[in-house]
């Protein structure tokens, strides 16, 4: 009796002192750490600290040592640097004084087709820099298209291959990301406020004025996004840039790695920079807008006016945007399909005008069309882990009991964000090269699992942030309403937040699919030899001067985004039960 005595008074104990303890509170958190750990943290930690660590990882002789850093400040790898601040500053300014406009045009107006404009701009989001860099390539290169349609284009040429021509493609590529972030903020600002300065006297630039200064952060964060964006891209460097002679931070990083023996030392020295540069914006963001304050929704809140646009302004605001998307997408497509039909594209000897299929005949029967279905099933499998995991993740940045933990992932996924494709996957082929790997039994280096994961970590940051906004719109208490009748925790989710959040997971799976399926800077570092996803068959093609095949292998893939995103979109209407659809529409994306 006694010893049971003492035994119920020991599980007593333990259970008041585990009771106390929620796993729920920090299982979730560890988890997701960890796999950011893995994915992101061990592989870019290693990759930066042998930087200054060399001999830590058998690359150099010294503990510690700033030698990586003094050829960064010297030569081409400088005047890269250089040249790459000089473009990022001006195509993050030339985006806003874009997208400004453009998002006020859309959502403020009565233009015309108003409700395709967002649509070109989600397509716009989705061509990759690189084909739109190739499409203004194809057209104004000697021998180009528009050699061979007889238009006279000497007069830009200098133009489009200098760094005006990287600044515009630049420019235009991240005009997205600023209109969709001014749109909201627009959306946002009442008729309330504009009524009460012309009540007292104002003029329109005083309204002007108003609405720069409200609209404040979202500037910022335009200015912030596209600057890293710009900073951190590798499509327009590897192409344009580079014909141009025009060398960027992010080639020289990968020529660095790329060359046989690779300098690890000067390219994580590169990388180290370059997150630097992305997370200066972001910064200087965030200690603005600490000190003021820029709320302006209420329950008071008045939808704002729509301005009215009569005759030859409505015209000329149309104009506008109809230029905008010209030179954004249906120039740079034009370029590439009218080239992929030109015979001996690129051979400079050859002018023949007349139209043929014959490329795309040689594409099909040759073995180029294998890096499609490769580039396929690798974008599907990473772009469903993507979503699961990016669910995960912003279920638990939205709690309303964050601990440390959630605050540390919430962290570590906003520094991600800012970390440039190249400087990844540099991470990755140098960490999983390394000795200590293969003792542990991870061989990943040169395999497609590595490749997966590359995409993976590339695409998580972003995709978790996106589907904070949905996830957050629905309360806890419809999940634990579905727990108190009896279903586990999986289940409630399927039944009820699965239905809630259909749509906005088909977007964010297709919005994912779509950019893995055209990722460059990870798939040129990672890919296995022999097993070349879409965007290094299409760069290895024009390397090897085979422009004709180059330009038939660009306008199918675009094509096969296309038919791929019309076909899922059909799926979904036809298939998801129409309950599913009308509730899902209700939440959304902010």
């Amino acid at each position: 009796m006694i010893g049971t005595s003492r035994v119920g008074v020991r599980m007593y104990a333990y259970h008041r002192v585990f009771s106390k303890v929620k796993v729920g509170n920090w299982a979730a958190p560890v988890f997701i750490l960890a796999i950011l750990t893995v994915l992101i943290g061990l592989p870019i930690g290693a990759f930066v600290l042998q930087a200054i660590s060399p001999k830590l990882f058998d690359q150099g002789n010294s503990y510690l040592t700033f030698n990586s850093f003094d050829s960064v400040f010297r030569g081409v790898t400088f005047r890269a640097f250089a040249d790459s601040l000089i473009v990022s500053v001006s195509a993050s300014i030339i985006t806003l004084i874009l997208a400004f406009p453009c998002s006020w045009l859309v959502y403020r107006t009565n233009i015309y087709f108003r409700r395709l404009w967002p649509i070109l701009m989600w397509a716009l989001l989705l061509i990759p820099t690189y084909m739109t860099a190739d499409g203004w390539q194809y057209l104004f290169e000697p021998s180009g298209v528009l050699q061979r349609l007889r238009i006279p284009h000497s007069f830009i040429y200098g133009l489009i291959f200098s760094p005006v021509g990287v600044i515009v493609v630049l420019s235009l590529s991240a005009l997205p990301f600023s209109f969709f972030v001014l749109s909201s903020s627009i959306n946002g600002i009442g008729q309330e406020l504009e009524d009460a300065i012309r009540l007292f006297g104002g003029k329109s630039y005083q309204v002007f004025k108003m609405l720069f200064f409200i609209m404040m952060p979202a500037i910022l964060s335009s200015l912030a996004i596209t600057f890293a964006e710009s900073m951190s891209d590798f499509g327009v460097a590897s192409t344009l840039a580079f014909y141009s002679h025009f060398p960027m931070a992010t080639f020289q990083l990968f020529n660095s790695i790329n060359n046989y023996p690779p300098n690890f030392g000067t390219a994580a020295a590169i990388g180290v920079l370059l997150i630097l540069c992305a997370l200066i914006p972001i910064f200087v963001q965030s200690r603005a807008l600490k000190s003021r304050s820029y709320a302006t929704l209420s329950g008071r809140t008045v939808r704002p006016k729509m301005v009215n646009f009569k005759g030859p302004a409505k015209i000329l605001g149309t104009v506008f945007l109809i230029v905008v998307f010209l030179l954004g997408i249906a120039i740079p497509i034009f370029g590439a399909v009218v080239a992929s039909m030109l015979p001996s594209f690129g051979n400079g000897n050859s002018l023949k005008l007349n139209f043929t299929f014959a490329n795309y005949d040689h594409l099909f029967k040759g073995n180029y069309i294998s890096p499609v279905f490769l580039s396929f099933k690798l974008s599907f499998v990473a772009a469903g882990i993507t979503v699961i995991l990016g669910v995960i993740m912003a279920r638990l940045l939205v709690s309303k009991r964050q601990s440390k933990m959630s605050k540390g992932v919430d962290l570590a996924l906003l520094g991600s964000m800012a970390l440039p494709g190249v400087v990844l996957a540099a991470g990755y082929i140098f960490s999983f090269n390394l000795p200590i790997a293969s003792k542990l039994g991870i061989d990943l280096y040169e395999t497609i699992p590595l490749l997966v994961m590359g995409y993976i970590a590339t695409a998580l940051p972003s995709q978790a942030r996106l589907l904070v906004a949905p996830i957050s719109q629905f309360k806890d208490s419809m999940i634990e309403s579905s727990k108190a009748h009896g279903n586990g925790n999986i289940m409630s989710w399927y039944k009820i937040g699965f239905p809630l959040m259909s749509k906005t997971l088909m977007w964010a799976w297709v919005l994912t699919f779509v950019k893995t399926f055209t990722e460059l800077p990870v798939s040129q570092i990672l890919y296995p030899p022999g097993q070349e996803p879409i965007s290094v068959a299409i760069s290895d093609l024009l390397s090897g001067y085979h422009y004709d095949l180059a330009t038939a292998l660009t306008v199918t893939s675009l094509g096969e985004v296309l038919l791929f995103i019309v076909i899922v979109t059909a799926m979904y209407s036809l298939l998801v039960p129409k309950g599913w659809r009308r509730i899902g529409n209700a939440v959304r994306a902010n």
